[in-house]
């Protein structure tokens, strides 16, 4: 095996520390900017130079955002069934919002603690890691840190990928590169695919372990999707389909208004009611703009934030509304369960596709654009099984025709029954590992 670090890494981690030096002053002040809009940013921010009361022998879970969070829900509820303590390390906001949220209770009892990812310097992170003696860390997706890397190895903390992907774009950009070569400075990897076994593997990075999807096996709320379910039971009964626009992000906005716009005259031509649209912008800031968009657009608009219940339940007439806007986190299950389908935004931009998982959880067949290197997998799985489509930006109106093919409820069920498991994959080969470094 290859020395660790590499030349080529010493080199680039040189230039890295010092980069971090010359421009602290601008993250901080970055921070303090981001900090007008959202004060949780500078909130604890003794947290960011590692500072933290003691709680030592907790597992580490890094879930930088929102969506690496979300992912290690159901592997955190695991490891706390096992008897574990939980450290949770964040970088958003939204992220540990949503940690607290969910583990509420398991926070009160000590048991599971969100704090802040620690600068990259190695103070910081050694200050973190003494505090916190972790048996060992998870860092969700990729999410590739190099002084934490070199932190956790010189104070002996086994640190894994956990369900990690390496994107095809990403791959083939850092071959040859030092960022590749960071890859094997990780302990170990849990990854989703036998392809992506194939592509850490080529970095150097062992032992190796296909574990699959942890969003796959998230606990589905009741208290949400049962009152979105009444809703769509509602729509139902008065003839209207009702189609989910789920994580959409900037830069999409006028295609999917366009597309609201066809899809209802369509429907119309041919004497059906015009669908409901469910519209959930990925980013809070973005709620009261696209609020503003919708409504110049001359389209009728609903918010949830302004007029349905708290606990989601709602008496409005929704015979006037042309669209219901998803101004809220953490209640994506409640807005999925509400559309025929979803379209899951993301993939109409080079950024790429978001989390395709939780509408296929729900039997909800899948619309993606074009840019799915993001979510490889399970993309190129949901598309070969039927239930996700690839449709490009011209054809959106199309694909929401009254009698465009959908994929049956079983083809999905199927689908979903061979790619659950990994949180169970994941723990033992956790086990495996620790075993084999005792």
């Amino acid at each position: 095996m290859s020395r660790f670090p590499s030349p080529r890494l010493r080199r680039m981690l040189w230039l890295y520390k010092a980069a971090w030096v010359l421009l602290f002053p601008a993250i901080l002040a970055y921070l303090a900017w981001r900090g007008r809009k959202d004060a949780e940013y500078m909130a604890h921010l003794g947290e960011r130079f590692g500072g933290h009361a003691p709680m030592p022998g907790a597992v580490w879970v890094h879930a930088v955002s929102l969506g690496e969070l979300r992912s290690a829900v159901p592997l955190i509820r695991a490891l706390l069934a096992r008897g574990e303590t939980v450290v949770t390390s964040h970088f958003t906001p939204a992220g540990r919002r949503e940690c607290q949220r969910i583990f509420a209770a398991e926070i009160a009892a000590r048991r599971l603690r969100p704090v802040w990812v620690p600068f990259e310097f190695h103070w910081c992170h050694a200050r973190f890691l003494r505090a916190f003696a972790p048996k060992f860390g998870l860092v969700m997706e990729i999410e590739v840190w190099p002084q934490m890397i070199l932190s956790c190895r010189r104070a002996g903390v086994a640190l894994y990928l956990c369900n990690a992907q390496y994107p095809a774009k990403s791959f083939a950009r850092d071959q040859g590169r030092a960022r590749a070569d960071l890859m094997a400075g990780f302990a170990g990897g849990l990854v989703k695919s036998d392809l992506q076994r194939q592509r850490f593997a080529a970095t150097g990075l062992a032992p190796i372990a296909v574990t699959g999807e942890l969003r796959f096996d998230q606990p589905i709320p009741a208290a949400q999707t049962a009152p979105g379910q009444a809703l769509r039971a509602r729509l139902q009964a008065q003839g209207r389909a009702a189609f989910t626009i789920a994580s959409a992000i900037e830069g999409e906005d006028a295609l999917y208004i366009e597309t609201i716009r066809k899809v209802r005259a369509a429907w119309r031509a041919q004497g059906l009611p015009a669908p409901l649209f469910v519209y959930v912008p990925r980013a809070p800031e973005r709620f009261d703009a696209v609020a503003g968009l919708l409504t110049r657009a001359g389209l009728r608009l609903l918010r949830r934030s302004a007029d349905i219940a708290a606990d989601l339940w709602t008496a409005d007439d929704l015979s006037g509304v042309d669209v219901l806007l998803g101004d809220s986190l953490g209640e994506m299950y409640f807005y999925l369960s509400i559309g025929d389908l979803a379209i899951v935004g993301g993939g109409y931009m080079p950024k790429g596709a978001h989390n395709i998982s939780e509408p296929l959880a729900l039997g909800k067949p899948v619309i993606v654009g074009p840019c799915t290197w993001t979510i490889e997998y399970p993309a190129v799985e949901a598309c070969a099984a039927g239930v996700c489509t690839v449709v490009p930006p011209e054809d959106l109106a199309d694909a929401l025709a009254p009698r465009a093919p959908r994929p049956s409820p079983q083809a999905i069920a199927a689908f979903l029954a061979a790619h659950s498991g990994a949180v169970a994959r994941t723990l033992a080969a956790l086990d495996q590992f620790t075993a084999a470094k005792a």
